[in-house]
Parts: C-alpha cells; structure tokens; sequence
C-alpha cells in the first residue's frame, strides 16, 4: 500500500521561533588528540550508550564490546584497536593480562574509598545524603586501583536506586570520563592511589555483595523504612517478601497514610498497584516478582494473591498520571515504570490527553518521567498473557491512540519533552507534537527492528516529516542509539534544555510561557488544520498496522524469541 509523501507535521514557524528562542547550542572543540577507545560493558545500557554518544561528540572512536566474563573481556581486546579501556558499567573481572597491558579505567557507582559491587544498594540502605563516582584503573584487588578522577552528588530522600543510576550516578560518570580522556593525553599526570586520597564521603568502606537478609524487612517497621529497603533494590534484585498468599520480590514503592489495620494487610488497589499497611504509614506497590528463573517483574495486582477480597480505591497516592493548569497553559505528566506502556496505561493516558486537550487553554505540555520516557509497549505484560499476540496488538493500538491524540490536536499547541531516556515507540509516540523538547543527557533509541517489528505510532508519518525520508530508514534500519544533540541537528528533536531535573523544568515553563506569547498561536493552529486535510495520517496508520499484524501474528522477523528473550534477560 502506497502512501503520500508526509507533510511536516506542527506549526513550522512557530517551532523555529521557539527554537530560536530556547535553543542552547554545544560548540565541540576538536580534540587535542582522537583516541579509539574500547567500552567494556556487562549490558550496553543507558550509562554505556551515553558514554559512547558523548566520546564520540567530543571526536574520539568508540568500540562497546558486550562481555560476560574475563575469558569474554580477554578476547574482546585481541584486536588491540584501541588506546584506551573504560569500563563504565562491568560486572566481568579484568584479568591482569588486559590492565597491565592497557590503562583500563573502571567506572565505580561509589565515591573514593568505597568499595564492592552492591555500592548504591548500602547507600541508600544506610541513608547516604552524599554520595559519589570514582574512575580508577583496574588492580587485582576489586575496585582498589588508583584514581584517575572522581565526583559526588546528593541523594536526595526515597529516590529508588535505577533513579540515582540513571541520574546522578550517569552524569558523575561522564564527567569523571571526560577528566579520564584528558589526563589520559597529559603525559605529566600520574593517578593517585586511593589510599592517599581524603575521602569525600567519611563512611565510604569496603561493603560485602548485598544479600536477601540484609534487604529484609517486616510489615511492621515503618513505611518509610520499608520504601527505603526497597528503594535500594530496585531494579534488581528486589527485596522478598510475604505479601497475600505469596512471598514475591517487590518494587516501585511509594508513600502514604496510616490505615489502622494488621501490617502486611493488602487493603486495597488502585490501577496495577496494591496498598499494604504498615506499622506507621502505607504502602503502594506498584510491581512484583513471583521467585524462579522464568518468572519477571509485572504490574503487583497481576502478581500478588490477597488473603480475601480488596476493594478497588477510586483514587490513590501510586503516581501515574497528572494534570494541571497554569493560566493558559496545561500540563500534562505521566510515569510509567521503567517506561513501559501497558494497554490499560496506554487507554487511560490517551483519555486523559483526549480531556485535556478540550480544556480551554492554548497550550499544552506533556512530560514523561525524569528515570525514563517511555519504551512503548509493555513487553513483560504481552509476554506473560495467554495470548501474547493478541495481548500486543491490542497494545498497539492503545499507544496508537495516545499518538492519534498528539497528531490531531488543532485546538492547543502541543509541547512534548523527552525528560528521559526513550526507545522504540516511545521515542515516535511524541513526534507529532508541534515543538519537541529533550533534556539534555538523555538517549534515543529510534528503532523497532531489534524487537521484530515493524513498528507503529504513527511514526511512518512523523518520523519522515521531521527527519527526512532517508534519515529516518537510517535510524530505523541501524539500530543505534542517538544523543539529543545529534537529534536536534537532524530535527527530530527542536530543542535542547539542562540536564538538572528542576532547571529543566523552569526552562521549559519558559517555553511554553514562549510558544504562548510568541503571537503566532492561531497560525499555528491554523496550519495544523491544514496539514491534516492536505495529508490525513489515517493511510500511514493502516499500513504500519498491516504490517504489524504480520509481525505479531505471522511472527514474520522472530518477535516471539526477541521478546522472550528481552523480558528473561537471555
């Protein structure tokens, strides 16, 4: 099926006023020396992918070799197509072999004088306010090489350990990477060993891999002493726990009030998550694990088994998603965890933008959460359905409906901010906003084929518009993650603003505060109609269902396995 060529979707003028009034552009001096360098990683994750978009920003060629094990770290550095070794996220041993040989540096998640692979999980256990980054080269004893550089940061209360991971601890880590890559060309410089270093932090210490027992905690403690035992699990490994029937893993914990009941009564729930009593305070649950190798985390109220009926709250304090209103302008926010849409997400969240967008202000602002954006479809809900393909069509068209709702709203101008790390469908599901914001750090992953699929949201006739027609078979066909920089040159995003969470959210109430007195609102609203009649989205829509029908039904490009494999971790 043939479509016609996509037309810019959005007001035009207005994104390049917007973007000439807010955009914050990098000039990247020319390294004094290029490097190849090599990133030895156990997973290449948002940490890894970011260290390699901004090496490469900054000039330098990046290989990431993926490793399970020294045996695995030794062949990876056969080549010797390098100068240099960062380890920004490893489990794997470096034997000595590697770091005599080569400088090797190890991002450690702790400040100078920490030490062990469970760094974060003490932290927050143990209520660091202070905390830190060491880049060190790598030493036979774990983590107690010399230090090539290092940063601390605040933590602040009941902040769960993939927020301070995927926040502090990331931008820590590039700035201790920067100063690696640095003194790396400085002959004069020599790491300081770590003994001789004042600790930043005075309780950093070698800390044991964090077990289970160390984790527990009971009903009865208090709640926020129960969110903060989970907290430092979360993620992985998760604390278990007997909840209802059941002990399970848990996560995504949130604070609430007393309720004067037996701790560890699941009192009621609300959406996916359950409310469990405490000794001084409530819980929400928002996600759960049952144990076994083949079991993974889903939404806590398809998991736990509550001893009785509970009844369903109409409203709860588990955060989801949020409106309000300032003057002209609306705002829209939601949090998905770990990005991740499910079709009963995706169905309220186009419900609540569908309401939104027929209030009465002129603009409207939509957020995601600062931990991650979104990544589309909620694949652990699809894999643990009896009918995992029907369970992600279904899916498909629920998150279609967010993005119909972003595309065709000619009554408000649309802002839509990357406020984390996106992938897939999360990354076209906002493109169709008439201004595309990006805080700066975060990384894109504008691509479906390594899940199987075709793809949807839209995005055959958004992506083009922004992109270009072969811009967007590039990103689509490479599979490779892209800065926000890098995304602001192409055009798929318009603009970039700071990385700290509270500044980039005064600056972007700045552009909205812009796009409304910027006086070309009903222009804009005007050529959006336009647009639309000139080139309806309907065909694009058709044809990426016709295609992912195939794909989900027919299995066409092995979505079955990848996805099996994504949810188990394979």
């Amino acid at each position: 099926m043939s479509t016609p060529r996509a037309v810019r979707p959005g007001g035009v003028l207005l994104r390049a006023a917007t973007a000439a009034l807010f955009r914050r552009g990098r000039r990247h001096e020319p390294p004094a020396r290029t490097l190849d360098v090599l990133l030895l990683v156990t997973s290449d994750n948002g940490l890894s992918q970011r260290a390699a978009l901004t090496l490469r920003e900054a000039g330098h060629r990046v290989r990431t070799s993926v490793v399970a094990d020294a045996d695995e770290v030794v062949a990876a550095t056969d080549r010797g197509d390098f100068d240099l070794i960062i380890c920004p996220y490893l489990k794997a041993y470096v034997p000595e072999s590697v770091w005599r040989r080569w400088t090797t540096i190890i991002i450690h998640p702790g400040p100078p004088g920490d030490r062990g692979p469970s760094s974060l999980d003490w932290a927050i256990t143990e209520r660091e306010a202070t905390w830190g980054v060491t880049a060190l080269h790598a030493a036979e004893e774990l983590d107690g090489g010399p230090v090539w550089a290092w940063r601390t940061f605040e933590i602040s209360a009941n902040t769960p350990k993939s927020s301070v991971y995927n926040g502090a601890v990331a931008d820590a880590a590039m700035e201790c990477i920067q100063d690696v890559i640095e003194r790396f060309g400085d002959p004069d410089f020599v790491p300081t060993p770590a003994d001789q270093i004042t600790k930043p932090v005075p309780t950093a210490r070698t800390n044991p891999t964090m077990k289970q027992s160390d984790r527990a905690f009971s009903w009865g403690d208090d709640a926020p002493a129960i969110v903060r035992a989970i907290n430092a699990a979360d993620g992985f490994p998760g604390v278990l726990t007997e909840l209802g029937l059941d002990n399970v893993y848990v996560y995504d914990a949130h604070l609430d009030a007393h309720v004067d009941v037996e701790p560890g009564t699941i009192v009621e729930h609300h959406l996916q998550a359950v409310r469990v009593a405490t000794g001084a305070g409530s819980v929400w649950i928002g996600h759960a694990r049952r144990p076994g190798a083949e079991n993974f985390k889903l939404p806590a109220a398809a998991v736990v088994r509550p001893v009785g009926l509970i009844r369903q709250a109409e409203d709860g304090r588990y955060p989801e998603i949020n409106y309000h209103r300032e003057g002209d302008i609306g705002y829209l926010s939601f949090r998905f965890y770990n990005g991740a849409m499910s079709t009963s997400q995706c169905l309220r969240l186009a419900s609540v933008l569908r309401w939104a967008v027929a209030r009465d202000t002129k603009v409207l602002m939509l957020t995601g959460d600062y931990d991650r954006f979104s990544n589309g479809i909620h694949l652990n809900v699809v894999h643990a359905s009896s009918d995992p393909a029907g369970e992600a069509w279904a899916n498909i068209q629920a998150i279609n409906e967010v993005a119909r709702a972003i595309v065709s709203c000619t009554d408000q101008v649309v802002v839509a901010a990357f406020t984390g790390n996106a992938g897939a469908g999360g990354v076209m599901l906002p493109l169709g906003a008439d201004v595309v914001a990006a805080r700066d750090g975060v990384v894109l992953n504008p691509h479906y084929a390594t899940m199987g699929l075709f793809g949807s949201e839209l995005h055959t006739y958004t992506l083009p518009a922004r992109v270009g027609h072969e811009q967007a078979n590039r990103l689509l066909s490479e599979c490779a993650p892209i800065g926000v920089r890098r995304a602001q040159e192409i055009g798929l995003v318009d603009i970039v603003g700071p990385r700290e969470p509270r500044q980039f959210e005064a600056w972007l109430n700045k552009v909205g505060q812009g796009v409304l007195d910027g006086g070309r609102l009903e222009s804009t609203l005007e050529l959006k109609k336009q647009r639309l009649e000139l080139n309806p989205f309907a065909p694009y829509e058709t044809r990426e269902l016709e295609e992912m029908k195939i794909d989900l039904f027919g299995d066409r490009n092995g979505f079955a396995e990848k996805r099996r494999n994504f949810v188990l971790k394979l």
